[in-house]
């Protein structure tokens, strides 16, 4: 670990906030990695920042598996090196700056910068590897919140995201969902590795989590939005969702499950995410049954 000055302990370990527009970073676009001031971690890649204009610098993914995201009493979400656990900033959804719409609003103090030729082979080697060892697979059944805590508990699971998909509008909001004014269903948007966790397994599980016979609605929650529905990102994933229906059919089930090419995914507002962990309830309708 680093010897840190007083300064830096003050936003690593005390988790202060540098002010805005002061730290080296902010704007700083060469090309190289972000990691870790505290243990050396690489965190960020640069291709992956962008100007936000807020203040500090801002990035819209992280390398996988670097960062670890800490609910706040506060509502917000806290985002620190998973390595050594320094504080870096806090992560934002939902804002619409990037396709990925996610924010990593992070303290330059939290960060060193390695150039691209000082980057080792080796290494450089290494990120290459991490990042096609993830694939993004998304499933709506039902209430997201419910969703989201029975797949997020699947090994080999990089992140979880819940928010809305399938319909006509940009952006929309919670309100604007459940209103029908969209035609966007609540959805969980996942990464994983899949070296560790293959499609069909996490496929699978969908199946086994929610009513899978129910058409627009999950229990007592009914609506377009709670329809069932499989949106696939690769033809791979198409073709196992495919086997996997047809499968059930052969077992007797009515499958209302749609089975549709991803559009773009709309993250859903903070307070949607990781739900039962912020409010300590748990979840009401969908149960894990068996079916394989």
């Amino acid at each position: 670990m680093k010897k840190l000055t007083p300064e830096e302990k003050k936003v690593i370990l005390s988790k202060a906030t540098e002010r805005p527009f002061t730290g080296k970073y902010d704007h700083f676009n060469e090309e190289g990695t972000y990691s870790c001031k505290q243990c050396g971690e690489l965190l960020y890649r640069a291709a992956d920042k962008f100007d936000s204009g807020s203040g500090w610098p801002s990035f819209d993914d992280e390398i996988p598996g670097a960062i670890k995201r800490v609910e706040e009493a506060d509502g917000r979400t806290e985002i620190i090196c998973a390595h050594c656990g320094a504080h870096l900033g806090h992560i934002f959804l939902g804002e619409n700056f990037t396709v990925k719409n996610a924010r990593h609003c992070v303290n330059s103090i939290s960060l060193e910068f390695i150039p691209k030729n000082e980057l080792k082979k080796s290494v450089e080697q290494d990120l290459e590897g991490k990042e096609n060892k993830r694939e993004t697979a998304i499933f709506a059944g039902g209430c997201f919140w419910e969703v989201e805590y029975q797949m997020k508990q699947l090994p080999g699971i990089i992140s979880v995201q819940s928010g809305y998909i399938g319909g006509t509008t940009s952006n929309p909001s919670y309100e604007e969902v459940c209103n029908h004014q969209t035609g966007h269903a609540e959805a969980l948007q996942i990464i994983f590795d899949p070296s560790k966790v293959s499609y069909e397994t996490l496929a699978k599980r969908f199946f086994e989590i929610h009513d899978l016979q129910q058409l627009n609605r999950q229990g007592p929650d009914i609506g377009d939005q709670y329809r069932s529905a499989i949106f696939y990102t690769t033809q791979e994933q198409k073709e196992i969702a495919l086997k996997l229906i047809n499968l059930l059919q052969e077992k007797g089930y009515k499958v209302a499950t749609r089975l549709t090419p991803a559009p773009i995914f709309w993250p859903a507002e903070d307070r949607h995410q990781n739900y039962y962990e912020k409010s300590g309830r748990k979840p009401y309708c969908h149960t894990y049954k068996k079916i394989f």
